[in-house]
């Protein structure tokens, strides 16, 4: 039977179903990243109606199982990003460095969540980046601007002798991220359960995909995967068991090519334009730094120019065509 997706664009085909009867149907060495924020295994209600309590060692296999078809898909040199507990990607990550290349365990800062009794206090998401091979096929991961003080533009972190030798695109991206922002108020949120930060996935496909790339989630969830590689010239590819939320935030993306926009004014620059404002009002010398000139600005990366070219499509984007596995093949394999 023919593999239809439920919804596609220009750049990217949506099926329901489950991941595991899906991803068999595409072609091996066929996508350059792969992005994974799978069900936690905590008990939660989902609109899919899936089985979110299964015991510890159920829950594992049946991570390796869909892992297993995900390194299959990878090119060589192709990314493997896994987002979950730090509980679970402890024992996944065992199993994942036994097929892939580790690079690193990202700690991702989270608020607002409840202490647990005779435990520290759990305050950050893990997220795994693995490759396919010995190196990864595209690494240029953004760089962030110095920390300032908000009140008074002041640098946080004494750089010393350093200030005239640091980037002007920034300082390096580490593997602690403080700055994604949970998606909680209802103006942004498109469903009772957890969503992702387009900041977090925008970071992710800057990281470690070019434009039109092939970008995979075998998890959906609302979408957010899909609408940054929408935004940001990335083909993609997904899985979902109930894509109802992701399509109609497909459908409608007011909103986010603007948020993405604004998020690359805050990025590969030594100072947000704003810090400097602060800094030049209460005498904080920038003079050491190697500040562009005005009119001389840091060229853009690939990356953002994508963003200035994009427009949204009145009406969102296109429904679903019907298209069977062939054509599916032909896409993955680009």
């Amino acid at each position: 039977m023919p593999l239809l997706p439920i919804f596609e664009t220009d750049l990217g085909q949506l099926f329901e179903g489950d991941c595991l009867t899906i991803m068999p149907a595409l072609p091996a060495d066929s996508v350059d990243l792969l992005f994974a924020d799978p069900p936690f295994n905590l008990g939660k209600e989902y609109s899919s109606k899936m089985n979110d309590a299964l015991g510890d060692q159920e829950y594992l296999d049946w991570s390796t199982r869909w892992i297993t078809e995900g390194i299959r898909l990878l090119k060589p040199g192709g990314a493997f990003f896994l987002f979950n507990l730090p509980k679970w990607n402890l024992r996944l990550g065992e199993f994942l460095t036994s097929r892939l290349t580790f690079r690193h365990w990202i700690a991702i800062n989270m608020t607002y969540r409840l202490p647990i009794q005779g435990r520290l206090y759990p305050s950050h998401y893990s997220l795994l980046y693995f490759v396919k091979g010995p190196k990864p096929a595209i690494f240029h991961p953004d760089r962030l601007p110095i920390e300032t003080c908000r009140h008074c533009g002041g640098e946080k972190h004494d750089y010393g002798d350093y200030k005239n030798k640091m980037n002007p695109r920034g300082v390096n991206l580490a593997d602690v991220w403080d700055d994604i922002p949970p998606v909680r108020h209802s103006k942004y949120k498109r469903r009772k359960a957890n969503e992702l930060s387009l900041k977090l996935l925008d970071r992710v496909l800057a990281m470690a995909s070019d434009p039109m790339a092939v970008v995979f989630d075998p998890f959906g969830g609302s979408g957010t995967t899909f609408v940054a590689a929408e935004l940001l010239g990335r083909r993609w590819l997904g899985t979902e068991l109930h894509c109802a939320d992701a399509v109609a935030r497909l459908r409608n993306r007011a909103g986010e090519l603007e948020y993405l926009r604004n998020l690359t004014l805050e990025k590969n620059v030594l100072f947000k334009a704003e810090a400097l404002q602060l800094r030049r009002k209460n005498g904080h010398r920038s003079d050491r730094y190697q500040l562009p000139l005005l009119g001389d600005l840091v060229q853009p990366r690939e990356h953002d120019l994508i963003l200035e070219k994009a427009v949204e499509p009145p009406n969102g984007a296109k429904g679903a065509r019907t298209k069977g596995v062939a054509s599916l093949h032909d896409f993955a394999g680009g």
